[in-house]
């Protein structure tokens, strides 16, 4: 019994003995996996979080130096590198090796945490946190919640350089981002830039929604038509130099019949039903002729050639178009022919006291507004006189007078007895009729008699006028031939009992009253007008020619321009200054038309040089015989309308634009103008 107590006894005893050195062994395994979990599983980093003034509250960087040293040195002497590795790699808050994890699920009452952050344990105390964690408000956590995540650093010195290369990092992309901010304004600067420099009328012209934009290829036959002629025309010419006989009748033939089928077409909808058979027949014959012929120099050549043809063909056709329309100007249309031969005869079937205009008697009262209107063209004429007199306040202050030539002045006396202008005063006279005005006075008509001039304008060998060029073309119109054109330079020998008068061209109309030019103080000067230069145009440079001393000696070229049209001339101030006479003086010296070219506005300039005076522009507007672009809004604020240039309002070329402003003030119920075919 004593032995079996004995065993028994040993055997206890070497239980507990057992049992003894059992929890030894976990307290040793324990020992070496804290440090594994709190320094190798946090990746052997350790941080030591500052509270919000900055107040370290954990244990110094020397001490914990030392504790990673010394953890580092038991990890390694247990496990293999292969383990180390595997265990410094799970750097994820939320993986298995996590503090915030052991903290979380772990977590015994000794273990105080203050803020989400972890702390440096001190191993002074065995079961007390060694450092405090700082408590941070909601929104510091979460802008700070990338700090959470655990990097791995080996040494210190990985550690300051990691931290010097994110503060690299960040300078260079803050400025990469404050570059990008600054290109970025500069490329919005520019785009402002551009788009204040489109025109949005010409964007206009291009919009997408416009009809003819609808469809890109819209009269796409056409085009490939004449493609395929120009083609053909290349291919003819090389087959015609090489000699290749049928093929050069089969392109003429299928060059034909697409003239034929392309005709004058300029829509896919003029074209002839058969053009699609000839495209296809037309394509086939080109096609061979490219297997057969094609070269490239040939072709090039061939097609540059055509080019300066059809370019010499442009220049031809523009000589042409202006020699027309410079014809065009200077014809009298049938019907405006139609009524003045009518007129005429109707006024000389009246017995001589029915030819006589009533109030003859206010033709020399000077308390009067008297007009200067010299034309050869009675529709014109009557348009000056009503439009003037519908505008006027007060017509019976008006004064009208008319000049015209001999044939028509039965015509233009017969219009005005037939249609009085309201109780305006109208006189008719005949320029033929004014004795004074012959050659031995006036310098214009020597000249016009003279062989020179005969030659320069009669002589059938005289070169043709497409040759000489449209410039000299427009300066042999027929009216610097009349004396009407000239008569403006004597005014105060045609009506030496006025002291003003109003010069009125018979080509303006007039659409407000023109009462107030005769209050204009014209300041000393005979001639008030509107002036027409711009920055570099209308200048006198462009009407006289400065290459002559005479010219540049008295006259600046730059000096700006005016417009006959609407002029009012002071005749006393012209009596005193002899303004004929300067003008006789000039003209003597212009015989061979060195000074100036023919015309009556460049000895104006300079008969009236340093003595007009400019007037309100809104008096008078120009430019609706030539310029298409004349601002509306000036037209309709202007009181006289001008339509100098060739396109006149009753000839066909003028501009239909412009042509309901004159049309207005025409009888179209009158029966002369009815009979003669006269319509808006």
């Amino acid at each position: 019994m004593a032995m079996n107590r004995g065993i028994s006894g040993a055997g206890l005893h070497r239980s507990r003995g057992g049992g003894s050195r059992f929890p030894l062994a976990i307290l040793i395994v324990f020992a070496l996996l804290v440090p594994l979990v709190f320094f190798v599983g946090r990746g052997l980093r350790v941080t030591v979080v500052a509270d919000r003034d900055d107040v370290s509250i954990g244990t110094s960087k020397q001490n914990v130096d030392w504790r990673e040293r010394l953890a580092l040195q038991h990890v390694k002497s247990i496990f293999t590198k292969e383990v180390i590795h595997a265990v410094t790699a799970s750097t994820s808050d939320m993986g298995p090796l996590s503090l915030d994890i052991f903290k979380k699920n772990n977590l015994s009452a000794s273990w105080k945490v203050f803020g989400a952050k972890t702390s440096v344990v001190d191993t002074s105390e065995p079961n007390q946190v060694a450092a405090d964690v700082k408590k941070e408000t909601p929104k510091e956590k979460k802008d700070h919640s990338s700090d959470d995540r655990a990097q791995f650093v080996g040494k210190p010195a990985d550690l300051a350089r990691r931290q010097l290369r994110e503060k690299r990092r960040e300078k260079r992309a803050s400025e990469l981002v404050q570059k990008d901010d600054e290109t970025t304004v500069k490329l919005e600067n520019a785009a402002i830039e551009r788009s204040k420099s489109v025109d949005s009328a010409v964007l206009g012209k291009y919009s997408l929604w416009r009809k003819e934009n609808e469809n890109e290829n819209s009269d796409s036959t056409v085009r490939l038509m004449r493609d395929q002629m120009i083609m053909a025309r290349v291919y003819l010419s090389i087959a015609k130099m090489k000699n290749t006989v049928d093929l050069y009748q089969q392109l003429q033939v299928r060059l034909k019949e697409s003239q034929r089928a392309l005709g004058e077409a300029t829509a896919d909808s003029d074209l002839h039903q058969s053009a699609p058979e000839r495209i296809k027949a037309m394509g086939q014959v080109l096609s061979k002729a490219r297997e057969q012929l094609y070269d490239c120099k040939l072709v090039t050549g061939k097609l540059r050639a055509m080019l300066q043809s059809a370019d010499e063909q442009v220049r031809l056709l523009k000589k042409q178009s202006t020699f027309l329309s410079q014809l065009a100007a200077k014809t009298i249309p049938n019907a405006i022919h139609c009524l003045s031969m009518r007129l005429t005869i109707e006024y000389y079937l009246l017995p001589p006291e029915k030819r006589r205009f009533p109030r003859s008697e206010n033709l020399e009262n000077t308390k009067l507004h008297h007009y200067a209107l010299f034309s050869d063209n009675v529709l014109a004429a009557s348009v000056v006189v009503n439009s003037t007199v519908m505008n006027a306040k007060d017509s019976s202050k008006h004064v009208f007078h008319v000049v015209t030539d001999k044939l028509n002045f039965g015509a233009m006396n017969m219009w005005f007895l037939l249609n009085p202008p309201g109780k305006a005063t109208i006189h008719v006279e005949n320029v033929d009729e004014f004795k004074w005005l012959n050659s031995s006075y006036c310098p214009v008509l020597r000249q016009l008699e003279s062989a020179a001039m005969k030659e320069y304008y009669f002589k059938a060998a005289h070169p043709t006028t497409l040759s000489s060029g449209a410039s000299n073309l427009k300066y042999r119109n027929p009216k610097y031939l009349s004396m009407l054109n000239h008569l403006r330079f004597y005014l105060p020998q045609v009506y030496p009992k006025l002291d003003k008068i109003l010069f009125l061209d018979d080509d303006i109309v007039v659409q407000k009253d023109l009462t107030g030019l005769w209050s204009v103080n014209l300041r000393g000067k005979v001639n008030g007008a509107v002036e027409t230069c711009g920055e570099s145009f209308h200048r006198f440079d462009k009407y006289l020619n400065f290459t002559n001393p005479h010219i540049a000696r008295n006259f600046d070229p730059n000096a700006c321009g005016w417009a006959y049209g609407m002029n009012v001339f002071d005749l006393k101030e012209w009596k005193k200054r002899d303004i004929t006479g300067i003008y006789h003086k000039w003209q003597n010296m212009n015989e061979d038309r060195v000074l100036w070219k023919l015309g009556t506005l460049p000895p104006g300039l300079i008969t009236f040089y340093g003595l007009t005076h400019p007037l309100e522009k809104s008096w008078h507007v120009l430019g609706l015989g030539y310029n298409p672009s004349v601002d509306r809004a000036e037209i309709e604020n202007a009181a006289v309308i001008h339509y100098n240039g060739n396109m006149k309002p009753w000839l066909e070329l003028g501009m239909t634009r412009y042509r309901s402003y004159w049309t207005k003030y025409i009888k179209f119920d009158h029966p002369y103008v009815r009979s003669c075919n006269l319509s808006e």
